[in-house]
This record gives structure tokens, sequence and C-alpha cells, in this order.
């Protein structure tokens, strides 16, 4: 039989989708299809997060549903955080559906594909017990040198604008042991850049370690013969210590790269989305990383419109990343969700409001992106190859060690010479929005 995927949200998710058609491909002998028209199940692996990703849930499932009624398609499996959030009202109101599988019962799928081929329909979303390891299969969906590394489920904070504990569960580490195992398999199989992912990586190994262990992680990763980049994605202001900005220093493999979502810069608002202990701490944090590596790059994530954000917090807000200056800012408007904290909170921030806000904050981080990316310039930089470019047959393109995968551009050039995989040196001239245009000055065929 043949399988069809669609994987939505973030790239933990998309761990997930790897994890479940590796398992289904090696336990139920189904044959992976890029073409849904050929598929005989479909595994839709949603994204429940906020609004905007709820939407686009429901409408691939539901355009899933039309092939259904349609053509080949024989049964939809659907997965992710929308079905752990809400698996009841899906299988009553869509019924093209023939399974729901929740994040925690991942490893159930074998025992759900039998039941649905016997024309059964099944819910999966009890429990909180699927934690990859080493072992489970699995089959990468990114370029061949190049994989993320969940090396955690779950997370212990309540934000409150965030529905993640209650779609994930608390957190649940993985060894170093396993994530070193893992890594291994991916080295020799010809992963060259590993980024490592949790809901909060700081807060990684805290349940098992009783301490905040990824500076502990990372030096043993980068032992990893064959792993040439390690980066490791969303990092918890409060939880970013003296130790692991070290570490990010000194160890040459180690991306001097930071993913620090903020969500916000006044005192106030932080403390009603029970955040960093305050704006001053942020930037004591930060202004520490630009001290301790200069040439660092910071990305960061900021919600505007939040429950009681006044013009003047806003104000704040803006001219904190008009003095910073981050290399890279994701700007979200406030996502208003049932069963958060900040759901029932007064002072909610009309949609107009939040939409202007989101606007003037995204216009001035594409100023600052702007000049910095003019500073590039001239300048000879480390770019990993990731292939042809899908700007034109005719180029390659690839990223820097600042560029992280699909979310912060890349690097175009029109040098042939170079194989995927390959780290080379470029030096850039010109750029075009994030994304930069070099030459090929040195391959190191690493």
């Amino acid at each position: 039989m043949k399988l069809g995927l669609i994987s939505l949200g973030c790239s933990k998710n998309l761990v997930d989708s790897e994890h479940l058609i590796g398992l289904m491909v090696a336990r139920k002998g189904f044959e992976i299809t890029n073409d849904l028209e050929k598929a005989d199940v479909v595994l839709v692996n949603t994204c429940g997060f906020i609004g905007d990703a709820k939407e686009e849930s429901i409408q691939a499932i539901l355009e899933v549903a039309e092939k259904k009624n349609s053509g080949n398609v024989k049964k939809i499996i659907v997965a992710g955080c929308l079905a752990q959030r809400y698996a009841e009202e899906l299988i009553s109101e869509i019924p093209e559906i023939d399974a729901v599988v929740g994040t925690g019962e991942i490893h159930k799928i074998e025992e759900i594909v039998d039941a649905i081929l016997e024309d059964d329909k099944i819910v999966k979303c009890d429990s909180f017990e699927f934690l990859a390891n080493a072992g489970t299969e699995r089959i990468l969906t990114t370029n061949p040198h190049t994989a993320y590394l969940k090396i955690a489920e779950g997370c212990n904070r309540r934000c409150t604008y965030c529905i993640i504990p209650q779609l994930r569960g608390n957190l649940r580490s993985r060894t170093i042991e396993d994530i070193v195992e893992e890594a291994k398999a991916l080295a020799a199989n010809g992963v060259r850049e590993i980024n490592l992912l949790a809901q909060e990586t700081t807060e990684y190994g805290i349940d098992l370690y009783k301490k905040k262990a990824l500076p502990d992680l990372l030096k043993e990763l980068a032992k990893v013969e064959g792993i040439e980049w390690i980066r490791s994605y969303y990092m918890f202001p409060n939880s970013l210590t003296d130790e692991l900005v070290e570490v990010i220093k000194n160890e040459p493999k180690v991306c001097k790269y930071f993913d620090i979502p903020i969500q916000h810069i006044s005192g106030n608002i932080l403390q009603n989305m029970a955040r960093a202990k305050s704006g001053d701490h942020i930037k004591s944090i930060l202004n520490k990383i630009r001290t301790e590596i200069p040439e660092a790059t910071i990305r960061t994530t900021v919600i505007v419109g939040f429950p009681g954000e006044t013009e003047e917090d806003f104000e704040e807000l803006k001219e904190f990343v008009k003095e910073f200056k981050f290399d890279y800012v994701g700007v979200f408007k406030y996502s208003r969700e049932e069963g958060t904290v900040a759901h029932d909170l007064e002072n909610q921030v009309p949609e107009e409001i939040k939409e202007k806000r989101w606007a003037e904050l995204t216009n001035l981080q594409a100023e600052i992106a702007e000049i910095k990316n003019r500073g590039m310039i001239g300048k000879v930089v480390e770019v990993m190859i990731d292939g042809i470019s899908s700007e034109s047959e005719f180029m390659l393109e690839g990223r820097t060690r600042g560029q992280a995968l699909d979310i912060d551009g890349k690097v175009l050039t029109n040098d042939g010479t170079a194989k995927q995989g390959e780290i080379v040196k470029v030096k850039i001239e010109q750029n075009f929005e994030y994304d930069y245009i070099g030459a090929i000055v040195e391959n190191e065929k690493k």
C-alpha cells in the first residue's frame, strides 16, 4: 500500500512525522509516495498551537477528505497537536477520518493501522507515553546532510498563552547517551548538521540529571565524527546559563546561533505571560551574548497584542527591537486560545490594533535586517551547500552557520563545482531580503 504525508507546523512536529512514516514503512510495509492522488493511506500531522495553524490543519484534512470521496485514498489518519486537542470533534465532524492519533501515542501506529484496515474507527489520545529513542524507526524528510534531533518532549513551564503542555505533557528528556547514539547513526548515513529541538532546549535534562544539561550534551555531540555543525533552538531566557554561553563560544562545531524567544520586553506583559523574570533580565542575557560572542546570530520571537498590552508597553518593545538589532525577529499576533490562562484575562486587545502593531514591528525589523544584510557584502563566509537552488536550476544554494534550516534565508552561488553537503567559503557580493548571492572562493572538500 502507498502512504502519503502532509506534515504541518513546527520542526518538532516534522520529527514526529518522520517517526510515524518510519514506523509505518518498517512495520507495515508501506511505500511512500509524494503524489497524494496515488496514496492508499494519507497521514496528516497537524498543528494546533494558534488560530491560523488550526485553520491550515483543518483545511488540509478537508482537502484529503475530498480525495477520499473522489479518488484513490482509502484511509485518513490525523495526528499531531490538533488531533490531541480536538480528537472527538474531528472524528465526529469529519466522517472521512479513520483514525486520530495523539502526540503521545505515536508508538501505537502499527495497531492503529491494523484497526483501520479492518474498517474500524479509532482514537488514541489517552497518554503522553511516547518518547523516541535512537532505535525508533525514522525516515528523514530533510536534505540527506542535515537532520533535526529531538532531545526532549513536553514542557514544565506554564506560559499563560500557551496550550503546549496540555498537548505534549510535562518535560521528558532523553539520555545523553541515547541522543549521542542517534547522532552517530545519522552521521553514519551522511548527516553533517544536526539541529537540536525541544519545547525549551535550555531546560533539557532537568528531569533526568536535576540540572540544565544542554552544555554537557553539546560537548558530547561535538565528539561525534562526521558531524560538523550543531545548532540548538528554542532557548528559554531564564535558563540560558553562563556555562551554555561558554560552550557555544568555545566549541568549534557548535554554531554561534541563539534562538531565544523573548516574547516581550515590558515587565508587566512578561509577568502576565509568566515568562522571563523581567525585561532587564532579558537585556542582561542578550548583552552578555553580544559581549562574549560579538559574531553570534541572535533570533527571537515576540508577541504583540497580548491582553493588557498598552501603547506604552508596545513602544517599549519596539524601542528595544530598534536598539538591540536582532538578526531575525518573528512577530506574532496574540492568538486567544481556549484552555489557557490568558484566554480569560481582561483587556483583550482588538484585532485591528494587533494588526497595526504587527505591521509596525515587522517593518521596523525589515529595515534593521536590510542594514545588517548590506553589511555582509564583501565578507567571506562558511556555507553548507543544500543543493540546486529553488530560484534557478543554474545556481546552488546553501546556508551559513547563522542561517537555520527553512527559516533564516540562504546563500546563492553560480559555482557548480560544489556538491550537496559540502562546506565551502563564499564571498558575498549582494543581498536580497534575507538571501545572499556570492561566489565560492574556496571549497574545503570536507
